[in-house]
């Protein structure tokens, strides 16, 4: 259960002002069509993290224990700078499948738009953390759903009211903390 609650907040907190959740309102403004967009958006959130929480199993499998509690320390004391810089939705990302509909235009675009983005890589740590693939993987898809399903429903009308920079300093700590307790664990590992 720890798995799933530290996932679904850390990842919830991390996707405020990032580009995906500026895809959502975008995506929101242009169609006008919220279910598509939040079908699109769980369709391709459960299949990129799904593939991050795979490529952690596999890592996890290939090296040392001790090792890995390094790197994880490593990379939550990075995701803890990385969410503290805002993410900008560059004008290339803006969806230009029409063909597709509003469903895959959103599936396609936010599947890329997670490729190599902070949440996926959160998602890759905790596995590695925790060793549940599941709870995690579901916990940080709610994550992304409990901060981009309000920017669909309420699309440009909630943007400017989200005290945006107090979210990124709790995400940050919180990523902090988590560094903190794979350096203790890595460090336990070696004694």
């Amino acid at each position: 259960m720890e798995a799933f609650l530290v996932s679904t907040g850390v990842v919830a907190l991390a996707e405020i002002g990032d580009k995906t959740q500026l895809l959502a309102f975008m995506l929101s403004a242009r169609y006008r069509k919220p279910w598509p967009i939040i079908v699109g958006i769980l369709a391709a959130t459960l299949v990129n993290h799904g593939l991050a929480g795979m490529l952690a199993e596999w890592i996890t499998e290939q090296f040392d224990p001790q090792a890995i509690a390094w790197v994880l320390a490593a990379s939550f004391l990075l995701m803890a700078g990385w969410v503290l810089v805002p993410d900008k939705l560059e004008a290339a990302e803006e969806p230009r499948w029409r063909r597709i509909g509003v469903l895959g235009t959103t599936f396609v675009t936010f599947f890329l738009a997670e490729m190599g983005d902070k949440t996926q890589f959160a998602t890759i740590a905790m596995v590695a953390q925790y060793q549940h693939f599941g709870a995690v993987v579901l916990g940080s898809t709610l994550g992304m759903m409990i901060a981009n399903v309000p920017a669909v429903l309420l699309g440009d009308r909630l943007a400017g009211r989200l005290p945006v920079r107090a979210v990124r300093l709790v995400a940050a700590l919180i990523f902090l903390g988590l560094a903190g307790f794979a350096a203790v664990a890595a460090l336990g590992i070696a004694l």
